[in-house]
This record gives structure tokens, C-alpha cells and sequence, in this order.
């Protein structure tokens, strides 16, 4: 979803709370990682990664100028040959400890493992953030959390009508607005209120189309992709 697409998606939904609630998330997510902080580690349930999420937040540090946004993906199976980045195991999680911040996101239950796992990140120092569908146990442990309203689409959002990731243009502002937001919906929300929040401020408050046009700008030549 690109930022016209999502300043469509702010203007459906003016009016309703998912504004205000993910752009309070996502400056809960700014202060967890201040530059003293000591890095942000992204985790997904068992059965889903946060590929897009990842991606979205990699290029909010970039354009932002804040790379402390820019995740390390923790990944429950890594695959043989998987580049650097992209082959952090679960182990990770057991070293993560003050400074550092964990950003769970788990539209189905997490898994009594992987609550297991955050709990003694937690217990080590760490901050952990929860976007999800709702469950009592993740809440329970996260510092800060932001449920989805609505199952997740059949349809990936970023992808081609034929099924490609990564280029499509997204869900319908229409549709979203009147069946409720699913995760991924709120994912791409909390992204761009991430990086839109870490600006800093000129004389006045910058406009959100000066934001927007900037982005829009900026779209033309993103930087390098490492997903």
C-alpha cells in the first residue's frame, strides 16, 4: 500500500477512532526505540510472518532518517541459504533484554512458545508490543497493544491481482471502512504514522499533505529493498 493509498484509507476513516488509536500505537512503537534504545526485534506467530510490516518500517527508517525503525525479523523456521538479515531464529528472542523492544504481531493465538519466549524478554527488560487479533495472554504481557477488528483479507493487501507480493495497490478504502480493519490494514496504518510522527517539526504543525506529497515524492526512488 502506497502513501496516496493510505492517506485514502486516513480520509474513510476520519472521524473513527483507528486514527488516533494507531497513531498512539505507533508512538508508543517511536519512544520504545529512541536512540538509546537498544533495537527493535519484529516476531510473527507460528504460522504467520510479518514480511510487510517489516518492509513498511525498513522504509519509514530510511525516509524517516530513523534507523531504529528498521526491524530485525525474527523468523520461526529459517530456511538453509537465507541471507543474513533474513536468518534470525527464534533464539534471538532469549537474549533480548533491556533497551531492546519486541513488536509482536499474531493475528491468530501466538502459540504458548512463543508467549513463553516474550514473557522472558519482558521479564530480561525488554518493551513489548503487541498488534493483534485480540488474545488475553499477548495483552497480558505486552507494555502496549493494538487488536484488529476484522479477520484477516483472503487477499494480500500489497499484492498483484494475480497473487504477487509485494507491488498490488492495496485493499479498498470503501471496503475497509465498512467491514472493519484487519491486521494488515492496521499494519500498514501504524507504519506510516511511525515514520510521519518522527518528523521533526518546522514553526507550526507540518500538514499531513506536505507529508503526503513529500512520500509521494519519495516513492519515485525508494531505497534498496532488503526483504
Amino acid at each position: 500500500m502506497d502513501a496516496v493509498r493510505v492517506a485514502l484509507l486516513r480520509e474513510v476513516l476520519a472521524g473513527t477512532e483507528w486514527i488516533q488509536a494507531t497513531r498512539r500505537f505507533a508512538g508508543s512503537l517511536r519512544t520504545a526505540v529512541a536512540p538509546h534504545g537498544g533495537g527493535l526485534l519484529l516476531v510473527g506467530g507460528a504460522g504467520y510472518e510479518p514480511w510487510h510490516l517489516a518492509a513498511h518500517l525498513d522504509d519509514e527508517a530510511a525516509w524517516s532518517g530513523l534507523p531504529e525503525l528498521s526491524p530485525t525479523l525474527v523468523r520461526h523456521r529459517v530456511p538453509a541459504g537465507a541471507p543474513a538479515h533474513l536468518a534470525v531464529g527464534p533464539g534471538r528472542l532469549a537474549a533480548a533484554g533491556r533497551g531492546e523492544t519486541l513488536l509482536v504481531v499474531a493475528p491468530e493465538q501466538p502459540g504458548a512458545e512463543l508467549l513463553e519466549r516474550v514473557h522472558d524478554a519482558r521479564r530480561n527488560g525488554a518493551t513489548v508490543l503487541a498488534l493483534d487479533g485480540g488474545d488475553r495472554d499477548l495483552h497480558a504481557l505486552a507494555h502496549d497493544a493494538l487488536t484488529a477488528s476484522a479477520p484477516p483479507p483472503d487477499v494480500d493487501p500489497d499484492s498483484d491481482p494475480d497473487g504477487t507480493p509485494g507491488t498490488g495497490p492495496g485493499p479498498d478504502p470503501e471496503d475497509v471502512a465498512s467491514q472493519g480493519l484487519d491486521l494488515d490494514t492496521v499494519q500498514h496504518l501504524v507504519s506510516a504514522a511511525a515514520g510521519e510522527n518522527s518528523l521533526p517539526a518546522p514553526r507550526g504543525r507540518r500538514r499531513f499533505r506536505d507529508r503526503l506529497a513529500r512520500l509521494a515524492d519519495e516513492l519515485t526512488a525508494p531505497p534498496p529493498p532488503r526483504w
